[in-house]
């Protein structure tokens, strides 16, 4: 089992940069791929950002690359995405979630992860 919480979103301006963490409980979270997901008001929660449980390899949504990086740091059980150039329409609540052990890369499908957070809000004022 992993239990996930998120933290950093806020209130910022368009063109600041943000970033946002996940930390994860359980012994396992070196072996979890990871990834960020958001959802605006009104949409379907969609996919961000994800990484490999060893961290050597990433994937982007179109809109999210070049000016999200999403890392991990297995020693504090914390995976990250730091946004820039942020944006009115990046206002959502970003989600971080896990895949189930044994499931090592990362993947853009939403179905495909288990563990989810609560959740974070990150609001960009125009």
């Amino acid at each position: 089992q992993v239990q996930l919480v998120e933290s950093g979103g806020g209130l910022v301006q368009t063109g600041d940069s943000l970033r946002i963490s996940c930390a994860a409980s359980g012994r396992t979270f070196s072996s979890n791929a990871m990834g960020w997901f958001r959802q605006a008001p009104g949409k379907e929660r969609a996919f961000v950002a994800a990484i490999r449980y060893s961290g050597d390899s990433t994937t982007y949504a179109d809109f999210a690359e070049g000016r999200f990086t999403i890392s991990r740091d297995n020693a504090k059980n914390t995976v990250y995405l730091q946004m820039n150039s942020l944006k009115p329409e990046d206002t959502a609540i970003y989600y971080c979630a896990a895949r189930r052990l044994g499931y090592y890369s990362a993947s853009p499908w939403i179905y495909d992860y288990d563990y989810w957070g609560q959740g974070t809000q990150v609001t960009v004022s125009s």
